[in-house]
């Protein structure tokens, strides 16, 4: 590829991560939105971790397999719990740390 091509393929990239974050900040600016509409659009970042966290709790192997048994779900569990309780971040990363440091020495 030459420079053009490069600098056209930037150009395009930029273009295409930008306008789909600016377009609806333009268009939605100056309008009321409903509150339902609201609470939904607050749900989205919860549903794309789960999305993203599921698997690796629940899934295991290749071909993919669904499984109770991941030492990495029954550490999620508590170390869940815990975040929920206190909402202190760094307790959270201490405690889930731990448990699965335990749960290898314990399961081998």
């Amino acid at each position: 590829m030459t420079y053009p091509d490069y600098l056209l393929l930037l150009i395009g990239m930029g273009l295409v991560t930008y306008l789909p974050r600016m377009l609806p900040l333009v268009a939605l600016a100056q309008r009321r939105l409903p509150q339902g509409l609201i609470d939904w659009l607050g749900q989205i970042p919860v549903a794309i971790l789960a999305a993203l966290v599921a698997p690796g709790l629940f899934v295991t192997g290749e071909p993919a397999v669904f499984t109770l048994t991941r030492l990495d779900l029954w550490v999620a569990i508590p170390t869940l719990l815990f975040a929920v309780k206190t909402r202190s971040l760094g307790g959270t990363v201490f405690v889930g740390m731990a448990l699965f440091w335990g749960g290898g020495l314990l399961l081998g």
